[in-house]
């Protein structure tokens, strides 16, 4: 009937430090913790099995709270360009599957970063002619903000020299006037609506295989928005339904409604026919700005690196304003993508001016640059801000140059927020970063990429605890599970994640290590000896 876990450290992250021997679990909830002894003596007749830890270090379950669940499985099933070091790299990577491909099948791919590479060169419409002639090639930018098409990509979508950008979009344009391939923000819909669709097999394979590298990650579950672009809202819940329940592969996914599946979604009688403790609906997702790399995020004042620009506004005032007048009708939070403080100003305004239900809180995802005046704001609604902490890795010490004079701005400032009494919550946004949650953790606690020395921001750096508790209790309460995730207590769930090592007495860098040994969903291990 039940489970006694015992024979390695277990922290509750009730307080710091505070540790138990052991926890008897009973059909997915923790029945009770305390001293090993006490609880097999208590729980004798109802204990079927005893799980012996084997010396290892157990936490609550650790919780993505912002990734495209789907979006990363896709990176198992796509043309994968995160590790080009060069445009040279990525040309001859997409060349390669040309080669591999019929003539006029797509070639997809995603992962670019040229703010990685000794040369900035991009990959623009030209270059990819010359690398895949008889293909229409799309390649999606690390941000997934930014893309670059080839000519026939470019044909099948319609977009020609004629054409004009939509509201929050660019179509990018070379000196002389002719587009040049790289699309950004809402231009992008007009190119990937253009991508042959994908099948809900599809949608299966990506998400067994995201939600099988996660378990491996040591993640029980996560938050994500992925319901507005696969052909579909509710063919995409029903690909989530099919997975975690029909295959068993139980892992608890929290989905975020963006506002372009929000009608379908409805007429979906709000997806009560898939709800359950593995699945549930959360805030609707709206997009604000862009992304720092692609100088769309939008920012106070002009870009340090280009004073042309201060980033793009994804839509008007008024239409920002009708999308939040629009979920607090529904009863709905809102989860806004706001990475620049001109983004975060226009959005704290709107949720100021209607403020959110009664019991719900609203998110603001990245809030990379913020001001302290919108901090203080902060303080007064009921707003978590879901942080990225692995973005150090990838963005510094570019986005300095980006910024420039930092004075008067909160940059990635993550300890000033918890200082502060703003609630944060941790994720990755997988695919664009790792998904790896001890990255993450390192990440937070040092501010220095793997391996490297540099720090960014030392006053920023937050202690372990600090940092696990954004993948645990801030994931929680970011979603009002505060009462039953995020701890080990009783009545909570029997979600674990369990390393191979205890990071409190070994130090940060051991977190760079592969230390998963255990994810447990439920009761039930899902990753790991059985």
């Amino acid at each position: 009937m039940g489970t006694l876990w015992q024979g390695g450290t277990i922290y509750t992250m009730q307080q710091e430090h505070h540790t138990v021997e052991a926890v008897y679990t009973e059909e997915g909830k923790i029945m009770d913790i305390g001293d090993a002894a006490i609880l097999a003596r208590t729980y004798e007749e109802q204990i079927t099995e005893i799980h012996d830890l084997a010396g290892g270090v157990m936490f609550p379950g650790w919780v993505d709270s912002h990734m495209h669940l789907i979006g990363h499985g896709e990176t198992f099933l796509k043309l994968q360009l995160g590790s080009c070091s060069s445009v040279e790299e990525v040309l001859e990577a997409v060349q390669i599957q040309s080669e591999l491909l019929p003539d006029g099948m797509w070639i997809i791919g995603e992962g670019w970063n040229e703010n990685d590479w000794a040369e900035r060169v991009i990959p623009q419409r030209s270059l990819l002619d010359l690398a895949a002639p008889r293909h229409p090639v799309v390649l999606r930018r690390v941000c997934r903000h930014v893309l670059a098409a080839n000519s026939a990509a470019l044909k099948a979508a319609g977009i020609d020299e004629h054409s004009h950008a939509p509201e929050g979009g660019v179509l990018e344009r070379d000196p002389s006037g002719r587009l040049n391939g790289i699309i950004k923000e809402q231009a992008q819909e007009r190119m990937l609506s253009a991508v042959p669709g994908v099948t809900e097999e599809y949608l299966e394979a990506a998400l067994t295989a995201a939600i099988e590298d996660c378990w491996s990650k040591g993640l029980t579950g996560c938050h994500t928005e992925d319901l507005s672009y696969y052909g579909g809202c509710v063919r995409t819940i029903r690909a989530f339904h099919k997975v975690i329940h029909d295959r068993n592969k139980a892992f608890k996914a929290h989905l975020l409604v963006h506002h372009l599946a929000l009608d379908e979604w409805l007429e979906a009688g709000r997806g009560a026919e898939f709800a359950s403790e593995l699945i549930e609906f959360g805030a609707m997702k709206l997009f604000a700005d862009g992304a720092l790399g692609g100088r769309t995020a939008l920012l106070g004042r002009p870009y340090a690196d280009d004073p042309s620009t201060s980033g793009v506004a994804v839509h008007s005032d008024e239409a920002l304003e009708e999308l939040v007048i629009r979920a607090r009708e529904l009863g709905m939070a809102v989860a806004s993508h706001a990475i620049g403080d001109g983004a975060a100003e226009k959005v704290l305004h709107y949720f100021e001016k209607h403020p959110c239900p009664e019991g719900r809180r609203d998110r603001l995802i990245h809030g990379q640059i913020l001001r302290p005046e919108l901090v203080e704001q902060m303080k007064k609604l009921p707003v978590i801000t879901d942080i990225q902490p692995s973005f150090v890795i990838s963005d510094f010490p570019w986005v300095l140059d980006r910024v420039g004079e930092a004075e008067g701005l909160l940059i990635y400032a993550w300890k000033t927020l918890l200082e502060q009494g703003i609630p944060c919550a941790g994720g990755s946004d997988a695919p664009i970063e790792k998904v790896s949650p001890l990255e993450g953790i390192h990440a937070a606690v040092t501010r220095t990429k793997p391996h490297q020395a540099t720090v960014y921001g030392e006053q920023e750096r937050l202690s372990l605890f600090e940092a696990i508790s954004l993948y645990t209790r801030g994931s929680a309460y970011a979603i009002h599970h505060e009462h039953d995730r995020g701890i080990i207590e009783k009545g909570y769930a029997a979600d674990f994640t369990v390393l191979k090592e205890d990071p409190f007495h070994q130090g940060p860098e051991v977190l760079l290590q592969d230390i998963i040994q255990m994810s447990v969903v439920n009761g039930n291990i899902v990753f790991g000896e059985k």
